[in-house]
């Protein structure tokens, strides 16, 4: 059976952003593909990018939310992929093959999640790379010491999300940290490490406000 891959983007007035971030959806080379996406109800122009692209969205939704981790919850609700991720809406895609990696690797049915490497990148030059986010292998040990994969790049199986709950929305900026702890440390899930970059964010996204934050987030 093929696989089909759930893909997430929060949205919330990107629409100088949100653009190229279906672009890097739509071009991949893994056509099993279900995009979700969910807007805060928009008012810079970003629904009218989205209503434009509407017949190559799985789902699309428009309305007020709690924040990202809220709108992120309500996707992975929709979601009906083998596996799902997150794709934020100032972030792309390293290259086109990236999720046909990432299903190649889900082809060991022992293995429930799949993450890889991160790229911050500049807001206004996307070639300009302004921090590496080499994540390594998952070890319980690592964990201890406060260490997680950039969770734009984590991939995981949907019965996994659904045991181990969504994110908890009460965190501002730590909910990714909380619940992958869950999945890796209470789940105790395997887990496969890419060792490439997957995906390039832009600085200034919603958890990642300073380079001050990403230095202590990565390290």
């Amino acid at each position: 059976m093929t696989l089909t891959i759930s893909v997430i983007t929060a949205v919330s007035n990107r629409v100088d952003t949100i653009g190229q971030t279906l672009a890097s959806v739509q071009a991949q080379t893994w056509s099993h593909v279900e995009h979700i996406v969910i807007d805060g109800a928009s008012t810079d122009g970003t629904l009218r990018v989205l209503e434009a692209q509407r017949n190559r969205l799985a789902v699309l939704v428009s309305e007020p939310d709690g924040g990202i981790y809220d709108a992120l919850n309500k996707g992975f609700a929709c979601a009906s992929g083998d596996v799902v991720g997150v794709m934020h809406s100032d972030d792309f895609y390293a290259h086109e093959r990236v999720l046909e990696k990432v299903a190649s690797a889900f082809a060991d049915s022992t293995v429930d999640a799949v993450y890889g490497d991160l790229d911050y990148v500049a807001r206004a030059d996307t070639d300009h790379v302004v921090r590496r986010w080499r994540s390594g292998y998952c070890s319980r040990a690592r964990l201890r010491r406060g260490w997680m994969p950039p969770h734009p790049t984590l991939y995981l199986r949907r019965r996994v999300i659904e045991e181990w709950g969504l994110f908890d929305i009460s965190f501002r900026i730590a909910a990714d940290y909380d619940v992958i702890l869950r999945y890796l440390w209470q789940g105790k899930i395997r887990a496969h490490y890419i060792p490439e970059v997957l995906v390039k964010m832009r600085v200034g996204g919603e958890s990642n406000r300073s380079l001050a934050h990403i230095v202590r987030k990565s390290r």
